[in-house]
């Protein structure tokens, strides 16, 4: 049974193309990957499919009466709102039943036989809904989203933006909709917590969408992978690597198809030009009709070049280039306290610790954004530091990539400008799009291409590879490697760091 059908789907930004005719079911209990190259529109079929994007062409056809929850990583909450009292929400129909319950055994035990008989027909909905086992549900989902360790009782407010993403989630989980609608759901997650919702969504009975570029997350949660690629939507059956091996045969037998019918037509094409004028004509006109009728296939796109990240690099020295000493960092209270640490010139590090605990709040404090709270750090005056910020925000997000690195640099041309975008992976259309619209992937390259053009001696990035595919990922890591300064990462994807870090500094309360 389907339970979604995309018909017909046309949908362009400016000149960028991404679907043309695109077609996807989505069926009862489907487990659905969505993949594809940064800028492909993974984010935008999502928002096609809640309604929040409306196509060009073609539609998102829901069968009646089916619950979709989405992940909305910016849903606005109340801030003086608990995370216990957010999560029991998911069940606020079943608390609104139980109160129903209560108020009508009173009225029943003072004689109402026709209250107790509906209490008593609420008491087995309530049961067969798992109302008594609530607590439990939301303790394991709690558990296993790490929002234990932040404590259930804290206010909203109080938590960092990706405590906030987690709790959304679990909400979400909780509520079990008949479908799951997931954009990059473990950007927010630590590799326990990836691991327990990876056993959590392959358990699931109910069907879910999942954008990823955790191939290793996709390996054990999905059961179809559904691919956008040359302006299609492919939906493959099985595993992320069964897909691999799928769609690398389709390929090269579909360029085998191809060249053999562009021969064809170059041959029929040759014969007609050559005798639509003499004896054979009249067999030249046929010839012109069978090619008028011939199902052309299309040329496949070229794949998208793989992006080229360089960071120009100042003279480095081997002494100490940072140095913290008992670091409290926080806003009005502290968030981590006692923090120790030294970085010498050259040498490469990686923060790790629970999402939440304050790894990007430390960054922020070392480059001036936050005074800290206690203690104290100091880089060498022989350091010039470049910051990439994982958040993606824009002055003024109707600008085009074009504009932004003008902008900065306004001694460029726009041929130069136009090649250090197409350098770090920004294609031509992409280039002339407003950023706003743009993919986190393709917004992460613009941010990467604006640190290209000052040179330093120390990169400190804050969760660089969140939104980058595999190929973008490899470039990133390739120019980490070159590059000879010191390097200051937080990452919580150890497959990206593991075999060039010199040192993990672990975080913990």
């Amino acid at each position: 049974m389907s339970l979604l059908e995309l018909e017909g789907l046309t949908h362009s930004f400016g000149d960028n193309l991404l679907y043309k005719e695109a077609e996807l079911t989505l069926n009862k209990g489907e487990h659905i990957g969505i993949v594809g190259q940064n800028g492909t529109g993974k984010s935008t079929l999502i928002k096609i499919c809640t309604d929040q994007v409306v196509p060009d062409a073609g539609r998102a056809y829901w069968q009646p009466d089916i619950s979709v929850g989405y992940l909305d990583q910016y849903a606005e909450i109340l801030k003086e709102v608990t995370i216990i009292d957010f999560l029991k929400s998911a069940f606020k129909e079943l608390y609104e039943m139980e109160e129903e319950t209560l108020r009508l055994y009173e009225k029943g035990a003072k004689g109402s036989l026709d209250a107790l008989s509906v209490a008593a027909r609420y008491q087995e909905e309530l049961e067969r809904k798992g109302f008594y086992s609530i607590d439990t549900n939301i303790q394991q989902v709690a558990n296993g989203l790490g929002l234990t360790a932040v404590g259930l009782e804290r206010s909203i407010h109080q938590l960092s933006g990706g405590q906030r993403a987690k709790v959304i989630l679990a909400k979400l989980l909780l509520e079990k909709p008949d479908v799951l609608l997931l954009d990059e759901p473990t950007n927010f997650l630590d590799k326990e917590h990836i691991g327990w919702l990876s056993d959590y969504l392959s358990s699931l009975e109910n069907a879910f969408l999942v954008v990823s570029h955790d191939y290793g997350f996709l390996e054990r949660i999905a059961n179809r992978i559904c691919d956008i690629d040359n302006l299609k939507i492919t939906k493959y059956y099985g595993t992320y690597s069964e897909f691999l091996k799928k769609k690398s045969l389709l390929r090269e037998d579909y360029i085998r198809q191809y060249s053999a019918q562009q021969k064809e037509i170059k041959k029929t094409e040759e014969f007609i030009r050559k005798n639509i004028a003499g004896r054979k004509s009249k067999m030249a006109r046929g010839r012109q009709k069978q090619l008028d009728r011939m199902d052309r296939m299309e040329a496949l796109h070229q794949k998208e070049r793989k992006p080229y990240f360089c960071f120009p690099e100042l003279p480095v020295t081997n002494g100490e280039h940072l140095t913290v000493k008992n670091l409290a960092v926080g806003y009005d209270t502290p968030v981590l306290e006692g923090i120790h640490f030294s970085l010498k010139g050259g040498q490469k590090a990686v923060i790790t610790g629970f999402n939440g605990i304050g790894k990007s709040t430390l960054l922020k404090t070392l480059m001036g954004q936050l005074s800290p709270l206690d203690g104290c750090y100091r880089f060498s005056d022989q350091v010039k530091v470049c910051y990439f910020e994982q958040d993606l925000r824009w002055e003024n997000g109707r600008k085009t990539p074009m504009e932004v690195v003008s902008d900065k640099n306004p001694a460029l041309t726009i041929k130069e400008v136009r090649e250090h975008l197409a350098r770090n992976g920004i294609s031509s259309k992409h280039a002339m799009q407003p950023i706003g619209t743009l993919s986190g992937g393709e917004q992460t390259k613009v941010k990467l291409c604006l640190l290209q053009f000052e040179p330093c001696n120390f990169l400190i990035l804050d969760e660089p590879t969140n939104h980058l595919d595999a190929q973008a990922k490899d470039s990133l890591k390739s120019a980490l490697i070159d590059f000879s300064g010191t390097v200051l990462l937080v990452s919580h994807e150890q497959a990206f760091y593991c075999d060039w870090i010199d040192q993990v500094i672990k975080i913990e309360k």
